[in-house]
């Protein structure tokens, strides 16, 4: 049930026309539990869309009601005018939810929005959306809202976990969106996660930053940056539970990297899952360079598409690192074989088994006992296919 599985929201996903193609493209989450905590991280691109400086500013004070998302078009690089009608939108959500009965203001709602670049929304459409969008709000919305979002998405992804204390049972759920643009700066796509857990926007931040930054913020596809990269965690306060932070924390962690881990699977035209896990480095930011250096070797990335294990690839890659390392003391095993060692020849490289979807490469630096891991995916024609028709 996605972002509805929390008690204390509600959800929606409808047709609003944004799309040409009819395909569903609008999505409301609502909170109706007792507290209204919210914390969210964004993009670090300098270039940010109207509906992420928007929702920066009214997450300042830790609270919010709604979120409402459109795929279809990402109101980024719009001017001042694609700011005025991110605020109408938020305007429109807070007059419906008030119609209803809530008490709700503009400096409530959060926007995000997902799509192709320096088109203004269709606002005839998307405010007329807003108000259906509302009228269907259902405890049992969470699968609806998740397929609005989808642009060049091939499936829908969403996440729940739900764990039992001392004090009852409480739960984390999510949807994300993205198969493109998938590259670190904190998020990578457009991401809603709610618990019905009673935590405070603090608690929230805390956990919500420590998990993306070991999640979301290790997914590499494509090197590429978004403007609109918005991940939200809305507590409703519904199960009356206050978890133990770093309990609370982990199950953030959990629901935070099975989406990531979706991402990935779906990236544009992928046909290889790549687990880059570099470990002995002198410190964990290295070992994180490192690995982000190997996820975005065009020539590696190709090499694994045609599933030949070419090791030289990742060591040229290790080698325009800041990283802490000798070269001769560097290992490489390519799915468990080392086809590396001491920064030559290993073993048989014809051992290394690349049928199968999933592909992974450890890097061994031989200078710490630091570890970290990224995810990527190979290169393959279907991406340039993917990407040079996205406008059309």
């Amino acid at each position: 049930m996605s972002v509805t599985a929390a008690k204390g929201f509600t959800a929606a996903g409808i047709a609003a026309g944004i799309k040409t193609n009819g395909n569903p493209d609008l999505a409301l989450v609502v909170n109706t539990g007792p507290r209204r905590a919210a914390a969210g991280v964004f993009t670090s691109n300098r270039v940010k869309a109207a509906p992420v400086v928007w929702s920066q500013q009214v997450l300042a004070d830790g609270e919010l009601t709604a979120v409402v998302l459109n795929s279809g078009g990402a109101n980024a690089c719009t001017g001042p005018q694609g700011f005025q009608d991110t605020h109408a939108t938020a305007e429109k959500v807070a007059e419906v939810l008030s119609a209803k009965g809530a008490d709700v203001g503009a400096g409530e709602i959060a926007v995000a929005s997902t799509g192709l670049i320096g088109i203004l929304l269709p606002m005839d459409k998307l405010l007329p959306g807003v108000e259906k969008a509302a009228a269907e709000l259902s405890e049992h919305g969470g699968e609806k809202a998740a397929i609005a979002i989808k642009t060049t998405d091939t499936v829908h992804k969403t996440s729940v976990v739900t764990k039992d204390g001392p004090g009852g049972s409480w739960t984390v759920g999510g949807m994300a969106k993205g198969a493109g643009m998938l590259a670190p700066g904190l998020a990578t796509m457009l991401v809603v996660l709610t618990t019905d857990a009673d935590v405070d926007s603090a608690g929230l931040d805390s956990a919500l930053r420590s998990a993306t930054r070991v999640t979301f913020d290790r997914v590499d596809s494509d090197g590429c940056m978004s403007t609109n990269d918005t991940v939200l965690l809305l507590a409703s306060g519904s199960s009356g539970v206050t978890p133990e932070q770093d309990a609370f924390t982990g199950v953030v962690r959990e629901v935070c990297d099975d989406l990531a881990r979706q991402l990935i699977g779906d990236a544009e035209g992928a046909s290889k899952d790549i687990r880059i896990e570099v470990i002995n480095a002198a410190t964990e930011d290295d070992a994180v360079e490192v690995g982000r250096s190997i996820a975005r070797n065009n020539l590696l990335k190709c090499a694994i598409h045609g599933e030949d294990p070419n090791w030289g690839r990742v060591l040229s890659a290790i080698g325009t690192t800041a990283a802490a390392f000798e070269p001769d003391e560097l290992n490489v095993a390519i799915n468990g074989v080392w086809v590396c060692k001491n920064g030559s020849v290993g073993e048989d490289r014809d051992l290394v088994d690349m049928r199968y979807r999933e592909v992974t490469i450890t890097a061994d630096l031989a200078a710490g006992t630091e570890s970290a891991v990224i995810w990527a995916n190979d290169l393959t024609a279907d991406y340039v296919h993917e990407n040079s028709a996205y406008s059309s």
